[in-house]
């Protein structure tokens, strides 16, 4: 059967039109017709990580009874109970319910996709490892300004300031 339009999420989908291959078994049951299968489709997509194409095949199982109008409620059906239109069945809502709930919201092309370089947009499985970038955090822009501009004090850096001096990674005066 062709797919409908929109049989997807965001990232991924079967194509509009696409074969959908279904496997199905119908039995009669008192109350109406138990038809279980399974659906096999095709997807077509992008990986979240890298934005690269993706074409694979899908297949999900379901299992759904459509009753017949004159049993289980007594003829008033509720909203989640799918019923036979006279000899037909509608399997869209099925295989909408059972495809689209199952495909992945964050597809990847592969398990271990390194993604894009936030900075320059480049594909990390392309460029490699050593790819890098020397961007300073823009928050620190004024004291590195700053400091810029401050003459070189004497004494200052050497740790040659007399006899008494601050160690910094214990916090207490020494001398």
């Amino acid at each position: 059967m062709p797919a409908p339009e929109n049989f997807g999420v965001e990232m991924v989908g079967v194509p509009e039109g696409a074969a959908i291959e279904l496997d199905l078994r119908l039995e009669a049951v008192l109350e109406g017709v138990l038809v279980t299968g399974t659906a096999t489709v095709p997807l077509k997509g992008e990986c979240s990580r890298c934005l690269d194409p993706i074409a694979s095949t899908f297949e999900a199982d379901f299992q759904e009874l459509f009753v017949y109008d004159d049993t289980r409620s007594g003829g008033n059906a509720e909203d989640d109970e799918l019923r036979l239109e006279g000899d037909l069945i509608d399997l869209e809502p099925v295989l909408r319910d059972a495809v689209v709930l199952a495909l992945p919201l964050s597809p990847l092309c592969r398990d271990d996709c390194p993604g894009l370089c936030p900075d320059c947009g480049a594909r990390l499985a392309d460029v490699g490892p050593e790819h890098h970038h020397d961007v300073a955090d823009p928050r620190w822009a004024a004291l590195r300004d700053l400091a810029g501009d401050m003459p070189a004090s004497p004494g200052r850096g050497n740790g040659s300031s007399g006899s008494r001096g601050f160690d910094r990674r214990e916090g207490k005066q020494e001398g």
